[in-house]
Formats: structure tokens, sequence, C-alpha cells
């Protein structure tokens, strides 16, 4: 690792916020390219120009410290610009998920308190602003400062990336940055002089247990924290080149890939979505150095019709031993970054071990990263265990949330500020965390978390369906797929096909069952209390699968 760069990774505390994150990586490596997309470089000057631009146009708009900015749009230059504007000002973005259906996305603006969206115009197949106009038809009558929506009661202001010309209260990202065509310099950083590493920076919104997503409010310094944790131990350098799949409207995309690239000088090479092929020929071209993927997205590249005519010899930053890395010619456990453990409310990582560590040191979930506490409870009383003994891991420290956005602290913390994860897991002698699996029903898919009770709760008023309960199935590449078991109501019988379409008029893509099964009541085991029982459950839909020798995402089950 260079002198330049170790520098780099250990900033004065009171540069721990996105605010000076920000001015910080552009100072240090201005000429640099920080992004690529679509053929167009943007180097880190670029990058700071255009935040700057844009944060005066902020100022211009009514933007003030705390105020909630919205943010609907997938990975490109302007997300990162529009995220790191609302920072420098003090304000709180609110990354909004791509894949959310019109429900999901008006609780987002609701409950996140949104007061100024920024979108772009669509994606693919999904019309982001005639969806809105067509919900929420007082936008496209309405004036731009003025709205007054009842359903959105916050929303003043609406900025489209793409719109040609003003419409009704929507008015286009050009307009955005002329807003601040009188906002000086000396204002903005002003402005920016207060915002702290303390303050609220960003608003996450992730599956909980509840039928509706939960909102992971972070301090402005969990994100940077992590970036520069992530840039020291995946050691990276100014020289890596990296092909992301991971959309930043989470956690993980935000840090792992965005924030620690900045941190360490690196280029990111952006694509809107992800596509197997499109990605395998962005890292054969642009000759990258590393590519983040989940295990899902790098098997079907791995599996792409035209992956083995790719020469991905310049990428050397792969976990050893996946289809992807064997396509890359590694050959040795020299690195990787599955020796770490962490979630939505630590803004990702609280243990790790860095990723030129030890194939066997690895194998675990790391140590406790500094300023972090773990310890592991019983999952009844709460009591905390010795080493070596199994129960829930907990965990408290520096990058951990301020809180679910409108949730009583109470509500979720122990008597000691501990967040319980209804992780199973335990510590060994050398302080090594080890994760034993999930203690409740939360089914994690692709990388994202979804909530069974969302789904059930979704099921009401499918046709033939009386009542449904989702359940996790282990998937060797997607974690977990989604499956269904439902029962139908008297004299009915469950189609299968009707379901998952009804299903997906009401949710996201990727929270839709992959199988709907059918069961009689009288097949499911219950508790007391007539809940259903989750073991006998996930048993019951594998044996199914396995019976039938389904096939899931090119995964076949079949029977031991």
């Amino acid at each position: 690792m260079s002198a330049k760069l170790e520098l780099a990774l250990q900033p004065d505390p009171s540069r721990l916020s996105l605010a000076a994150f920000i001015r910080d990586v552009v100072e240090r490596h201005g000429p640099r390219v920080a992004l690529r997309f679509e053929g167009r470089d943007w180097t880190y000057a670029e990058l700071g120009a255009a935040v700057d631009r844009l944060a005066r146009g902020m100022v211009g708009a009514g933007v003030v410290k705390g105020a909630r900015v919205g943010l609907l749009m997938a990975n490109r230059p302007e997300w990162v610009v529009a995220t790191f504007a609302a920072a420098r000002i003090g304000a709180v973005t609110v990354p909004v998920n791509t894949y959310a259906v019109a429900e999901e996305r008006d609780y987002i603006l609701r409950h996140g308190d949104v007061s100024l969206l920024i979108l772009q115009r669509g994606l693919l197949r999904h019309d982001f602003l005639g969806d809105l106009l067509e919900q929420h038809p007082e936008i496209a009558g309405g004036e731009p400062g003025r709205l007054r929506i009842p359903a959105l009661p916050s929303l003043r202001r609406v900025f489209c990336l793409g719109a040609e010309a003003r419409s009704g209260a929507v008015q286009t990202w050009e307009e955005l940055e002329a807003l601040g065509d009188d906002v000086p310099d000396e204002l903005l950083d002003a402005l920016s002089e207060e915002v702290r590493p303390s303050d609220e920076g960003i608003l996450i919104y992730t599956s909980g247990t509840t039928s509706k997503p939960k909102g992971v409010l972070h301090l402005q310094r969990a994100p940077v924290i992590q970036s520069y944790r992530f840039a020291e131990y995946m050691d990276l350098t100014p020289d890596d080149r990296t092909v992301t799949a991971q959309p930043f409207f989470w956690t993980a995309g935000i840090c792992h890939s965005l924030g620690s690239h900045l941190a360490a000088g690196a280029t990111l090479l952006l694509s809107e979505t992800f596509d197997p092929g499109r990605a395998l020929e962005l890292a054969e071209s642009e000759r990258a150095t590393m590519i983040i993927a989940w295990p899902h997205q790098g098997k079907a590249m791995a599996e792409h019709p035209g992956a083995g005519d790719r020469d991905l010899s310049s990428v050397s930053k792969l976990e050893y031993g996946t289809p992807l890395a064997d396509l890359a010619g590694i050959d040795r456990n020299d690195w990787g970054i599955y020796g770490s453990f962490g979630m939505s409310e630590t803004f990702t990582l609280m243990s790790a071990h860095p990723a030129r560590s030890s194939p066997e040191l690895r194998r675990t979930k790391g140590l406790p990263l500094p300023g972090m506490q773990i310890r592991i409870v019983d999952p009844s009383s709460g009591a905390p265990l010795g080493t070596g003994e199994q129960g829930e891991i907990a965990v408290k420290g520096v990058t951990f949330m301020r809180g679910y956005h409108k949730v009583e602290p109470e509500n979720f913390l122990d008597a000691e500020a501990y967040f319980h994860t209804s992780d199973g897991g335990y510590i060994d002698a050398a302080g090594n965390l080890h994760w034993t699996g999930r203690l409740s029903g939360m089914i994690k898919t692709g990388g994202a978390n979804v909530s069974p009770l969302e789904v059930e709760t979704a099921l009401d008023g499918c046709p033939g369906v009386s009542h449904g309960f989702a359940v996790g199935i282990p998937h060797p590449s997607l974690g977990e797929i989604v499956a269904l078991a439902a029962v139908a109501l008297p004299g009915e019988s469950v189609d299968e096909s009707g379901v998952r379409a009804y299903l997906r008029g009401k949710l996201a893509a990727y929270k839709v069952p992959r199988r709907v099964l059918e069961f009689r009541r009288e097949e499911l085991e219950y508790t007391g209390t007539q809940k259903v029982q989750l073991g006998p459950l996930r048993r019951l839909v594998l044996g199914r699968l396995a019976a039938e020798g389904a096939e899931v995402a090119g995964h076949v089950y079949a029977s031991d």
C-alpha cells in the first residue's frame, strides 16, 4: 500500500462527514478518473464541480440542513452528484429502490418526509415520471415549490433528469442547477462548515419484520468510515478499475462499491442495470481489476454464453473458487471479502478480516471492527453468553444507525443499548465472530431482505387463496429463494402463475415468490398460538420441491 493511500485511509475524525469526504477525495485525486459511464469519464475534479453546482441549486430550491432529499435513480454519475450535493449542505438523502412498486415508493416518500424529489425519467420498462404523474395528478397540475399533496404531505418540489422542459410542478435537472446561479461559493462553504459527522446523513429503506420497509437513519460518519474501511480492507489502490453490480440505493452499494473507490482514488465502471453479458464486456474492454457482484450475479456472468470468449486476465480481486474467478484464471485463495459480517443497521461491516488475510481467518466472520462492540446473548433472556457459546449476535458502535425512523429506541435496543440482530452465532477464543444462521423468518435473497409478512399481506384479495406463508428456501447462489405455501379457499385451488402475477402488481420483483405451492391447512404445523412453525414449513416446502425435481434459478432441488 502506498504511503499516500495509507495517509488517505487515516483521516482526521472531524473530516468524517459526507460533506468533508467529497471535498477531501476531490482535492486528493482531482485529475484521476472517478467514474466511467456510457463512454464518458468523470474525473474527481469534474465530480466535485458538479456536486458544488447542484448543491448551490438545492440551496436556491430552498433545501435547508436536515431536509430530506429523495433520489429515485439508477447507478449513474448523477446519483453520486445528487447524494453528495445534499450532504454538502447538511440535507439527508433518501434513496428510493428502483425496483419499488408505486405503493412502496409512496411509502418511502411519505414516511421519509421527502420535501424535494429528484428522479430520472425512466429505466428499462419503468416510466418513473409517468407513473408518478398518473398516481399524483397534483404534480402535473401544480407549481414548483407549491405542491400540496395529502398523500405526500412534505413534498414541495420535483426535478427530473432527462425531462426536456418544465411540465407542471416538474422541473428539469438543468433548472435545479440554475436555481443556484445567485448562491455564492462563500455561502455554500459556510453551510458545509456547519455539517458534522454526528449529523444525520442518509435514510435507507430496507425490508424488516413488518409489512412495511424500515427507515434506517444513519449519521453522516457511518458511510464515510465504512468507505475508508472497505478501501483498506479490500486493498484498493488508485490503479483499480471495478465493475459493480451493487445498486447504490442500499448500504453495500454506497460504501462497498462507491465510497471505497472514491476513498482510494480508484475508478468505478458504472452501468444503470445489471446485465451479465454487458458486465463481462465492460470488464474486458475496460481492463477491470475487480468485479463486485452478488454470488448469483457472478454465476450468471460465468454461465453467460459468451463468457468463455472474454479475456478477464486483468481481474485479480475475486473470491477464489467462484465460477467467475475460474474464468479469470485465479487459482490461489489470496484475496476475499467473505470473512466479514454486517447489516444495514451498521452500514454494512461490523466485523471483518482484511481481504489479504489467510484463508483460515477468512472462514470466520472476522474480528469486531474498531469502534464496534459485539456480544452473544441468550435469544430468550438477553443475558450475555461466554466464549464459544452459541446465541444471538448483538451489536452497537460507531457505525450503528441513529435509529429506525419514527420508532422509539426502546423498541429496538436493550437496556445497554445493544441491538439484537436475529442472527445466530458465537465468538471463538481468538475473538472471531462465527455466524450460524438466521433466527428470524426474514428471507435474504440475492443480497436483499424480504419480509415474509410483507409478502403475506400483499396476498390479501388474491383470487382463490385463503392465506399463505412466505418462507426462505436455501439456494446455492441466491442464498435463499422466496417460496409461498398457499392455502386455497374452500372449493377452489391455487393457480401458481395467477398468484405470482397478482403479487407482481403489488411487490418489487425480487420479493415475488419464485414458487407458489398449494397445501391443505392440516398439512401445516402450528404453535399453541396458531402461528405456523417455520422449521417444519421450510422442510415441507423443500420436500415438495425435491419430489418435483424442481429447477429454480438454475438450481435443481433433489432428494438426498
